[in-house]
């Protein structure tokens, strides 16, 4: 008997994809179908799947982190992606992550067929993959993401000094955007653009101090591309506009000299 999980979060494509595969497989054959990488974590280690396809763009976590996962307790398992993407980094981690084919939607009912049962043949062909025993009350997936916000916060300290949205960050990680906001402010208590914000006017009161920029280019060393902006985020942390700031801290000089 083979078992074949479906990860994919467009319904129509889902469906699709289903269709095409049902009629490969046999009537004592199993397939189960879910939209979101959690929801594909949770089903492979329940029913051990021979063939996974996924989409690389799911919910809640992006399908290479959700394969990563899958690894650790299924590392034979035979995997497709289907991507509306074609970035070689992604290509890349899909290559390390021993995926077998990667086609880019859309894709068209006689491709995705010759390919799944090519799977299937490959399948026929090996020895029975040795199963690792998952350990079912694991806290896995919640440490796993503790470390993947530390990266990301690395990531942020290396890089806030420019431009920086949430998707290039969440991208970094392998994440969906909406669910790496949610686990970033769950895990370092402060929303996503407050912690960047943070290192930004931290930067900017340092400049401030030791340089006579003007606070336009103060707000472009920051990462900002608005100088009205940057005030307006400069007086939510401080409490007072930059040029206050650098005349308090000249003061502050003054008197202490």
């Amino acid at each position: 008997m083979s078992v074949v999980l479906i990860v994919e979060d467009e319904l129509l494509e889902l469906e699709f994809l289903k269709s095409v595969v049902v009629e490969e497989l046999s009537p004592q054959d199993k397939v189960f179908t879910c939209q979101s990488g959690l929801q594909a974590v949770k089903l492979a280690k329940q029913y051990r799947p021979d063939i996974i396809v996924m989409d690389i763009h799911i919910l809640e976590m992006d399908g290479l982190k959700t394969l990563q996962e899958i690894r650790k307790f299924l590392p034979q398992a035979r995997v497709l992606i289907i991507s509306a993407y074609s970035d070689f980094n992604y290509a890349q981690e899909a290559i390390r992550l021993r995926v077998e084919e990667y086609l880019l939607k859309p894709v068209k009912p006689a491709v995705f067929r010759q390919v799944f049962q090519r799977l299937l043949t490959t399948l026929a062909t090996s020895p029975s993959q040795t199963e690792a025993t998952p350990d079912e009350e694991t806290d896995e997936l919640k440490t796993d993401q503790k470390d993947l916000i530390e990266k990301a916060k690395q990531y942020i300290h290396d890089n806030f000094k420019q431009k920086l949205p949430l998707q290039e960050v969440s991208s970094y990680v392998y994440l969906n955007p909406q669910y790496f906001s949610r686990i970033f402010k769950k895990e370092v208590g402060v929303t996503f653009i407050d912690y960047v914000n943070k290192l930004k006017i931290e930067h900017a009161c340092k400049l401030l101090e030791t340089t006579n920029y003007p606070a336009y280019r103060i707000s472009s060393e920051c990462g900002f591309t608005d100088p009205s902006y940057f005030n307006r985020v400069f007086v939510q942390h401080m409490k007072m506009t930059p040029k206050a700031y650098r005349r308090k801290h000249l003061g502050n000089q003054t008197n202490s000299d």
